[in-house]
């Protein structure tokens, strides 16, 4: 069997910490290949009601159209002042799809006037495997944390400046590549969908 894996995003920031967390799981074993290498492949609407539609939107159609293994996820900020926003949406909230910069600054106008002990939050991510034959596999990964006041670092991506995790002083953006892939959402999602990565691939360790 082929070791290639196809990675179902555009989302640069994506990809890297895919390749980044699959690497470490398969020793560089397994070929990540992204969908730009498929120039016929168009960009799958995200229809779905839910993290888990939308990631196996993405991953089914890759994989269909491949012939090749996919993975996809699906992730964003739920915001419990704002009722669990953005949620599905979150890549999306100020209107354009990725526009970071605009997307943060929303949310923090959103919050101007709610207190810091009303500021809690989470990222959730939900990665989907899909095989050409129709198997799939989902698993799912939650990061808590305290959305802050003003952007603070210039690591990773999205909402990552204003996001506190958890029992720590620092934003998400201010934290190595290392040390966010240990307590990430899609750190957590990706080794729980391991187990299924490796097996596809006859027991790559």
């Amino acid at each position: 069997m082929s070791n290639k894996l196809v990675i179902a995003t555009r989302n640069a920031g994506k990809i890297i910490e895919f390749r980044r967390i699959l690497d470490a799981i398969s020793s560089g074993a397994i070929d990540l290949i992204g969908i730009d290498q498929f120039p016929d492949l168009i960009d799958v609407e995200e229809t779905g009601t839910t993290f888990e539609e939308n990631a196996l939107l993405k991953a089914r159609y890759t994989a269909k159209m491949t012939g090749l293994p996919s993975i996809s996820d699906d992730s964003g900020l739920c915001i419990d002042a704002l009722g669990g926003a953005p949620g599905i949406f979150s890549a999306r909230w100020a209107g354009k799809h990725g526009d970071d910069k605009a997307n943060v600054e929303k949310v923090l106008d959103e919050l101007k006037d709610v207190p810091d002990s009303k500021r809690g939050a989470y990222f959730i991510c939900v990665a989907a495997l899909v095989m050409p034959d129709g198997r799939e596999q989902l698993a799912q990964g939650r990061f808590e944390g305290n959305i802050l006041r003003a952007p603070v670092g210039n690591q990773g991506f999205g909402y990552d400046p204003i996001f506190a995790p958890l029992g720590m002083s620092i934003s998400s953006a201010e934290m190595s590549a290392q040390e966010k892939d240990a307590v990430s959402h899609r750190g957590k999602s990706l080794r729980a969908i391991a187990p299924h990565v490796i097996e596809i691939f006859g027991g790559l360790r």
